[in-house]
């Protein structure tokens, strides 16, 4: 199997998993990104994510798009971070942009890499 892919089955879809990654999960900022992510032992290791731009700050739909196509290209070349640290363990992220303003590929790269390697770090 390719690792730099994002299946379906590596999108966090389920509402019972979304509710429990923001009730008990633990979070963290780095611009421009809230995230949030909540990890559990398990035999099979698994990583599931979620995109989220909010309309609060990006009323037009497709700035809002541009945005989760920039944020999940980054996380699907740069999945690995998480992919090497992942032992035994379920883990669900949820990535949320936070900034007002449309920040380039290469800011959202840095910030993403950042993030994926704080979660690795502390899982």
């Amino acid at each position: 199997m390719a690792v730099n892919t994002l299946t379906h089955a590596e999108r966090l879809r389920s509402i019972g998993a979304i509710k429990r990654l923001f009730e008990s999960g633990q979070s963290g900022f780095i611009y421009p990104f809230r995230y949030v992510w909540f990890a559990e032992a398990d035999q099979v290791p698994s990583t599931a994510v979620l995109f989220s731009v909010p309309k609060k700050f990006h009323r037009r739909a497709n700035k809002r798009n541009l945005l989760k196509r920039r944020v999940k290209e980054v996380y699907r070349l740069n999945k690995s971070i998480l992919i090497e640290e992942n032992k035994r363990v379920v883990l669900d992220v949820a990535l949320v942009y936070s900034a007002k303003e449309v920040l380039s590929y290469k800011k959202i790269n840095h910030a993403v890499k950042s993030v994926l390697a704080e979660i690795a770090k502390t899982i």
